[in-house]
Order: C-alpha cells, then structure tokens, then sequence
C-alpha cells in the first residue's frame, strides 16, 4: 500500500474510534418521561383539538412530554395493538374503544388502575353511567376520554324541498321520508338524490351504526341465565355474591335482529338508500354534496359539519318497538412499563378526565363530555344553545346501550359485519344471513 494513503488512513482510523467510543457510553440521564398514546381520531380536525390539548400539557408538564400518534381507524388499528403487544412493543396508552378491554386483558397487556383512580381528585367529577365501561373482572383498567352515541343527520334545505313538515318518530315513518327524499333532480330517469347512506362493509363502523336498530327492535346479542357464582362479569355489569346475568350463549338469530337486518334491506330494496364505499360508511361527501338525506353519524361529527357552513340537523333513531341507541365513545388504556411511566400516565388521564379538557375537547369536537362539571359550565351550555343537534345526542343517551366488553366480541361484531353485508348486497336473506354467522358463532364459543 502507498505511504501517501497513510495519513488518510489513520485519520478514518481514528473518527471510526472515535463513533465507537461515542456509541458506547451509556445513555444521558434525564428527568423527562417520554410517553406514547396510540389514538385514532378522526376526522382530522378533530386530531387538531386533541394536539393542542396535549401540547398544553406537556407545556403545563415539562417532566413528562406525551407524543400522540394517530394509528389509523378502529379495524386498521387492531393488527398494529395486536402485533406491538406480542412483540414487547406497545406504546404507554391507547385511546379505543372499550370492547377492547377484554381482548387486552386475556394477553396481560394492561396495568389496572383501581389504586390510581381511587386516589384521583377528579374521580368525584366523571359521569358515574360510564364507570361500568372501565371495569372488567372486578378491575379497572380504564378512563373514559369520550362518550357518544349514534344519531340521523340530515339535510333540512332537502327536507323543506321534498315537503318533509315532520320527522319520523317510527321505522315506518322513516322508511315514507326515505322513498319520499329520494328524487330524480336531472331528469335522466334515474335517482340521483337518496333518502340515506347505509354502510357497506363487514368492519366494526358497520356493525356499530347498525346496533341502534337491534336494540330499538328490541334485540339482544346474548341470551342470558342468573347465577350467583363469586364476581361475575357480563358485559358492563360487575357484581358480586350476588344473583346477577352472566352470558349464556351468544344468540343474534333473534326477532329483534332479524326484524333491524330486514329493515335496512327494505331501505334497498326500495331504492331510497345507496350503499357507502366499502368500509367508507363514515365519509361525508355524498351528504355535503345533497345527495344523500340522511346519514347516520355521531356527535364527533358536529365539527367538521359545523366548518362546512352546510345546513345541518339531527334526529334520533326512530323507534321500532322502543326507543334505543348504541353509546360509543373511547377509553383510555394504560398498558404495563414501569411505574414511574404508569404514573406519569395516569397523570396525564386525569388532565383528560378534567373539566378543563372535556369542555374544550367537547365544544371542538362534538363528543359529549364525560365530567359532569364541563357539562354545567357556562362554555358548554353556550355551545348547546348555539348548536341544538347536541341535545338530540344528550337526550337519547339514557336509551342507548354498550356493546359488550368480554374477549369474544370481535367474533361477534366480524359475523354480524359478514350477515350485515350479505344482506346489503342482496346475496341472502336477512334470517339466513343471520344464522350462517351464528352456525359460525356456535362453533366459536359452543
């Protein structure tokens, strides 16, 4: 080799050891906790909101910094919590939905926080409706960050054109808006304005905006027995040595159900409904647009609408036997690190449990708040005056139930999804499709 190399030589010698050395001196101590929240909210404006209310608490929390990171939608976002947790990777806390608890729970993901809550200032203030949603084998393993439920958007300006003077209060009365709404405005001969948007696809946002008519069918998921076995836990209730309803079977073959799958296929079949993009259902363009009516939708959704400047109301599900909604909403789960982050966490879930967050979030947003001071305060009682679709959402709560909360209700949901398409896409009958998922369901949990 040439003398003349040498000098450069020994100089990529030297910086080499020079990274090396660097590389290998243990990590700079620091005081500050890095958290990671895995959150999918949507629409994007909402995610806004949110990054605002965690800038100020890092801002207000120099110690500990949160980083929010949106993950994707419900379904998208089961593969990536599922994969993170067998792999030792997951983030600190998770904003969803909380069907999830029981799944989570089952791997020993999650760290309780019954300690951490018994313990919290703002325990006092939370909406004592929705600590069942936190609670799983006699646990806790959750806050709730928001709650809603699913209502009827639609278009007064299409209603006023059409002669609607009144709103449907019954599924029959729903289903002469929805023939009566649905028009052809181009004269081509065919409809090219429809009463409402259904959702197509087998995912969860389907089956969530379909429950509301189970229930107010009168429908159930389960059948149920009495039993006074210790603590037993069915869906949201936890009680124990007391007789109280544990799951028996699984049963969405019932009248109920058939009766709310029929009535979405008459909505088809009479041509008054159009059908989503797959897995879309919760896109808004048709319905900005004036060609849909009606789309069913939840309080998030009052934001977004309300920076459209397009005319906007909302009317609860009408009745089929009774009044009834599904309440949606997410928890925040904290999963298992070391104290110190499980701490600083639940710090951070007690900014969100706060009057100040859930007004703030709430007025942005649309959700509805979970503290009960925030629901008092002049700021959100100006809100509802300007916005009177919120009381629409307030008022159907007492009549909405929760989807169950045990490990095997994303089998339950993934078959009603598969029933729910089958009969929108005319491949079968609202009864058969129904008991192919429950022949399904049986071999699952039988």
């Amino acid at each position: 080799m040439s003398l003349r190399f040498a000098p450069l030589l020994k100089f990529v010698f030297t910086i080499a050891l020079c990274v090396t050395l660097v590389a290998c001196q243990p990590a700079q101590s620091s005081d500050i906790i890095r958290l990671t929240l895995w959150q999918g909210v949507n629409p994007p404006p909402n995610r806004d909101i949110l990054q605002k209310l965690v800038d100020r608490f890092n801002q207000n929390n120099p110690n500990i910094q949160v980083e929010s990171l949106y993950v994707g939608q419900g379904d998208q976002q089961m593969p990536k919590i599922l994969a993170a947790v067998v792999g030792n990777a997951a983030p600190d806390m998770l904003w969803f939905a909380p069907m999830i608890t029981g799944q989570l729970v089952e791997l020993d993901a999650l760290r309780p926080v019954d300690d951490l809550f018994a313990a919290s200032i703002v325990k006092s203030e939370l909406d004592p409706a929705l600590i069942d949603t936190m609670q799983y084998e006699g646990k806790t393993w959750s806050i709730p960050f928001s709650t809603n439920n699913v209502g009827i958007y639609y278009r007064p300006s299409l209603f006023k054109a059409a002669g609607v003077k009144e709103l449907p209060q019954t599924w029959t009365e729903f289903r002469q808006l929805a023939k009566q709404l649905t028009k052809d405005t181009n004269g081509d001969g065919k409809a090219d304005q429809y009463g409402m948007l259904l959702p197509l696809g087998k995912g969860e946002w389907t089956v969530f905006t379909w429950l509301p008519f189970l229930f107010s069918g009168g429908g159930e998921l389960t059948t149920t027995e009495p039993s006074t076995a210790g603590t037993l836990i069915y869906g949201n209730n936890i009680i124990s040595g007391a007789v109280v309803e544990q799951p028996r079977s699984v049963d969405i073959t019932n009248s109920g159900a058939i009766a709310a799958l029929q009535f979405w296929h008459d909505l088809i079949k009479d041509g008054s409904a159009i059908l989503s993009q797959p897995e879309r259902g919760y896109e808004l363009d048709g319905f900005l647009a004036g060609k849909v009516a009606m789309q069913l939708s939840g309080p998030w959704t009052l934001g977004q609408l309300q920076a459209t400047k397009v005319d906007f109301g909302v009317l609860p599900i009408p009745k089929g036997t009774q009044a009834g909604t599904v309440i949606g909403g997410e928890n925040l789960f904290f999963f298992k690190s070391t104290p110190e982050r499980e701490k600083a966490a639940f710090k951070f879930a007690e900014f969100v449990m706060s009057e100040e967050f859930q007004t703030e979030w709430a007025i942005g947003t649309g959700y509805l708040p979970t503290n009960l001071k925030s629901r008092e305060s002049q700021d959100y009682k100006a809100f509802r005056s300007e916005e009177p679709a919120v009381d629409v959402f307030l008022d159907q709560a007492q009549f909405g139930r929760s989807r169950p909360i045990f490990p095997g209700y994303n089998r339950i949901s993934d078959n009603l999804g598969r029933a729910i398409e089958a009969t929108l896409l005319d491949r079968a009958t609202p009864e058969a499709a129904l008991k192919a998922s429950q022949q399904r369901l049986d071999l699952i949990f039988k």
